[in-house]
């Protein structure tokens, strides 16, 4: 069962400085609690993340992914889900725009689990997700991308 949903929030910070905090994906176990490692395995021209490899962990289940990274900017980045024991989809993106009070972000994301999970915990484990990248996203940049 595929679910999906969106979320905008705001930070009161530029959009390079949200997107340097995006950038960080090494340092997602600072502020998502469902990231226990992350390794970046290949990285685009520029330098940013196109390969990675995370151990994560939320209701209950623990999962190896790896996901590729694409970017536009300092205006988005989305991510494919390329390898999972516990997924057959993953697919998020952040989307980036000023605004008088620093930066408007929407967040959205799409994951199908492969074995049969209730319903329930597939909306619980995708509303973490979400409220992880309001939240954590916007600590984790306010604190160390200011």
């Amino acid at each position: 069962m595929a679910v999906s949903s969106t979320r905008s929030f705001e930070i009161k910070a530029t959009p390079e400085q949200v997107m340097a905090g995006i950038v960080a994906v090494e340092r997602l176990p600072e502020w998502s609690s469902t990231h226990k490692s992350v390794t970046i395995e290949s990285t685009h021209p520029d330098g940013r993340p196109h390969r990675v490899r995370m151990t994560v962990s939320i209701i209950g289940i623990t999962d190896e992914q790896v996901v590729d990274y694409s970017w536009n900017g300092d205006e988005s980045m989305s991510w494919t889900l390329v390898e999972s024991a516990q997924q057959n989809v993953q697919d998020g993106a952040y989307t980036l725009t000023a605004t008088d009070k620093g930066t408007k972000v929407d967040f959205s994301l799409t994951i199908d689990p492969k074995i049969p999970v209730p319903g329930f915990l597939v909306r619980r484990a995708e509303k973490t997700a979400i409220e992880t990248a309001g939240k954590g996203l916007t600590k984790f940049v306010e604190k160390n991308f200011q």
